[in-house]
């Protein structure tokens, strides 16, 4: 367990307690209760812009969802601690429902977390950028070029077999966005509302 804790950090409780969650949700077989639908969500079903999230289409589509989760975090563990981290996940996968309602009409089922991913990995990678680390503009501009090769040629066709769907690239771009805008207000909440040290995330 130490050497868990010292690789992912004090994160490492929400992040085995969101995994477990997720892991649940899937055998629990809750996608008609839970998942997000444009209707339903339409019709006042309004948790389905959260849990919509935490739902999966098949094991391969959960296993890829949770493994990039955990590479996220153990990339960027230095910046989170377990409230900060909790809260992030949770704005990031409400912004997400949020965005694709408004913006994406046309979609009208999505499930996973790879669109919340995408906002966590591109918040990392701003976070990295404001302390001075270089690599961080490398992880930007991967995340940028990644997802607007989707938005022209689409996802992989290999991604989409395994996971039994069609890859749901507006989630992605979303995510992108909503990551930002999450650095934005919590660079600007730590500025002016705390005197914590910018390197001193969450």
């Amino acid at each position: 367990m130490s050497k868990l804790t010292s690789l992912f950090g004090k994160s490492l409780p929400v992040l085995v307690l969101f995994t477990l969650c997720a892991i649940g949700l899937y055998y629990a077989g809750l996608d008609n209760e839970l998942a997000y639908r444009r209707s339903e969500i339409t019709a006042g079903e309004y948790w389905r812009l959260f849990s919509g999230n935490l739902l999966h289409t098949n094991g391969w589509h959960l296993v890829m969802n949770l493994a990039g989760l955990w590479v996220i975090i153990l990339l960027h563990q230095q910046y989170y601690r377990s409230l900060g981290f909790a809260l992030i996940f949770i704005l990031l996968c409400w912004l997400q429902g949020i965005g694709l309602y408004l913006f994406y009409p046309g979609l009208v089922g999505y499930v996973g977390l790879s669109g919340m991913l995408h906002g966590l990995f591109t918040y990392g990678a701003l976070k990295d950028i404001s302390v001075g680390m270089r690599s961080g503009y490398l992880l930007l501009i991967g995340v940028i070029v990644k997802v607007a090769y989707e938005q022209w040629f689409g996802a992989s066709q290999q991604v989409t077999e395994m996971i039994g769907a069609r890859v749901a690239t507006e989630a992605h771009l979303v995510g992108v966005v909503t990551g930002i805008l999450l650095f934005a207000v919590v660079a600007v909440y730590q500025k002016y509302f705390t005197n914590k040290p910018k390197e001193k995330a969450e």
